[in-house]
């Protein structure tokens, strides 16, 4: 039987900011990615989805991102590798105080945004992620982009990594994501995104812009929480992948 996690980025609200649906989604993925502060989340969102994701039984996860607030953390930064790595530490720091308070655990990390694209075409950077997340816990397993400098990083340092594909995304040929700034980047129909998921999962490719069909791994999909009807496409996507014999579990 074929089998795939369905993570989800939550805790994204900020103060008198509220975004996405978060405990309703928690009913149907089965990983959460919470943010830690930097791009969007703040202390008492991190606290509340800790809580909610360890009483519904969803692995949690760290989603750190680049210091920006305004841009969502989806504008590139000229970031060093240290400063990469110190920012990471904090970020995956601050969630793992949340998540011992609760009582419960930490599964995954999960870079954000900006992030996590230029980690998934920068080696440098993407050896500095991997590294600062062995270095906080080598028992962390690494969500990244099929295919990317971050995965190899990952298990160049000895960790576990779960290779992510997103459903509501477009590819290019390269097997990289289409960039947000350009046209057709997001995919807006739902059935087109399941029927994506479902040809990633079960055959092990996706068709890119250009025509090509590019070869993927696919260990855990992504749906966005912040989407304005990402509430009725959790429910979609988790009922469809089930009725291909597609088992959904955490990594």
């Amino acid at each position: 039987m074929y089998h795939i996690d369905l993570n989800c980025d939550m805790g994204e609200s900020f103060g008198a900011y509220r975004l996405g649906e978060d405990e309703k989604i928690l009913d149907y993925v089965t990983s959460v990615n919470i943010a830690c502060g930097y791009h969007a989340g703040d202390p008492a969102n991190m606290r509340s989805t800790v809580e909610l994701a360890a009483a519904k039984g969803v692995a949690i996860g760290a989603h750190p991102g680049l210091p920006d607030l305004i841009g969502f953390g989806r504008r590139n930064m000229a970031v060093t590798a240290q400063e990469a790595y110190d920012m990471v530490v904090y970020q995956i720091g601050a969630l793992h105080a949340f998540c011992a308070a609760e009582g419960t655990s930490m599964r995954h990390v999960k870079p954000h945004g900006a992030l996590y694209n230029m980690a998934a075409r920068d080696e440098v950077l993407a050896q500095a992620i991997a590294k600062a997340i062995h270095d906080v816990d080598p028992q962390l397993v690494l969500f990244a982009l099929s295919g990317s400098q971050l995965v190899k990083a990952g298990i160049s340092v000895g960790l576990c990594t779960a290779s992510e594909v997103f459903a509501d995304r477009t590819y290019q040929a390269d097997g990289s994501l289409t960039p947000r700034t350009q046209p057709n980047a997001m995919i807006s129909d739902d059935q087109s995104a399941v029927d994506q998921v479902v040809r990633m999962v079960k055959e092990g490719v996706v068709r890119s812009q250009q025509g090509d069909v590019v070869n993927i791994q696919a260990d855990t999909v992504c749906i966005h929480g912040d989407g304005s009807h990402a509430l009725q496409f959790a429910e979609k996507i988790r009922r469809v992948l089930e009725q291909n014999e597609i088992s959904v579990q955490a990594v």
